[in-house]
């Protein structure tokens, strides 16, 4: 299976393609494309060769027409000027919607597309500063809308049902969960299984898995991304599981590690693996869809850093990558040879 890494540079205004190598995880560089306004969350429909660009400063959301093989973009159409920017884009499950979370905006909004083609919106929902992950369950008939703590934050879980024939968005019946005192639910997974979901805390700089069942979600436990002793400065950003659901990742921003965890597929219980040193500030990350390797991005360093997952889930360093600068999105796509 061939793969091809997108990354979003906000401080360059670009976004680079790279392919991996699949026997050693190498990068090798493909194709630049200029994206003006600091584009950086992504989002891809696989069916379409299309991927969706969140661009911060316009603030609107952009697709492309993506090239498997060369890396190329071409623009197909920009999304209505919205409300504030967008911090996360997604895809449901019929690529018909964009959802998108608003972390400076509080809010959350729901547009529908036709093959990149933006169509209208059809929710826009305040919702309270933080916002900061949104994207449907393996049902595609719920999704989550984490917010961070802090002073910039409300620090709860708001839960929404989606109709995938309208593209509505409608309050659950038990509409947020809450969390404790400045925990700050920032991204979240789901487990293949589609039985647990896990959450990166912020504030705490830990995850929290909950059992998952049609929107209702039973808190399990929370375990620190950091080492015991650990005084400095330290937030937590995005999560990632591998493929067959064994282990997963979330990174320490001011740590500089990538705290690694296995999975009780049973039980959802987290043992912590161990950290590995990263890039600093290392903000965004992906796990290709084999599930062997594993990238990790510096927003200080403009680098990405290339990992092995072994067996046991410990990441073995491969090299770094010089990228651009302020990496934002690193989006992993398969493609057809």
């Amino acid at each position: 299976m061939r793969q091809i890494l997108y990354v979003s540079l906000a401080g360059e205004n670009r976004i680079g393609c790279w392919s991996i190598d699949s026997d050693s995880g190498r990068l090798r560089h493909l194709k630049d494309t200029e994206v003006n306004g600091r584009p950086a969350p992504l989002a891809a429909d696989l069916d379409n060769s299309l991927l969706f660009v969140g661009r911060r400063d316009l603030p609107c959301v952009t697709s492309y027409r993506f090239n498997s093989l060369t890396g190329d973009l071409i623009h197909v159409d920009d999304g209505p000027k919205l409300q504030g920017d967008p911090c996360y884009i997604s895809l449901d499950k019929t690529n018909k919607y964009i959802l998108s979370a608003y972390y400076e905006a509080g809010a959350v909004s729901v547009h529908s597309n036709n093959e990149g083609i933006f169509t209208g919106e059809k929710v826009w929902i305040q919702t309270g500063n933080g916002a900061h992950c949104i994207f449907t369950d393996l049902d595609n008939s719920h999704a989550l809308l984490p917010h961070i703590a802090g002073e910039r934050g409300i620090n709860t879980i708001l839960k929404y049902n989606f109709n995938e024939d309208t593209g509505m968005l409608s309050p659950s019946e038990r509409e947020s969960v809450k969390q404790p005192d400045n925990r700050g639910p920032r991204h979240y997974t789901f487990h293949p299984s589609g039985e647990y979901v896990f959450f990166s805390n912020e504030q705490d700089s830990s995850v929290t898995s909950y059992r998952y069942q049609e929107g209702d979600m039973e808190e399990l436990h929370t375990i620190s991304t950091l080492p015991a002793h650990y005084a400095g400065v330290n937030t937590c950003a995005q999560i990632k599981i591998t493929p067959n659901g064994k282990f997963l990742y979330a990174p320490n921003r001011g740590h500089n590690s990538l705290a690694g965890f296995s999975i009780n597929s049973n039980t959802g219980q987290l043992k912590s693996i161990g950290r590995t040193q990263t890039e600093a500030i290392p903000r965004v990350l992906d796990i290709d869809g084999k599930g062997q390797f594993l990238y990790s991005a510096g927003l200080e360093t403009g680098f990405i850093s290339a990992f092995r997952i072994s067996d046991t889930g410990s990441l073995q360093f491969i090299d770094r990558f010089q990228v651009g600068k302020e990496p934002m999105w690193i989006l992993i796509l398969p493609v057809s040879e």
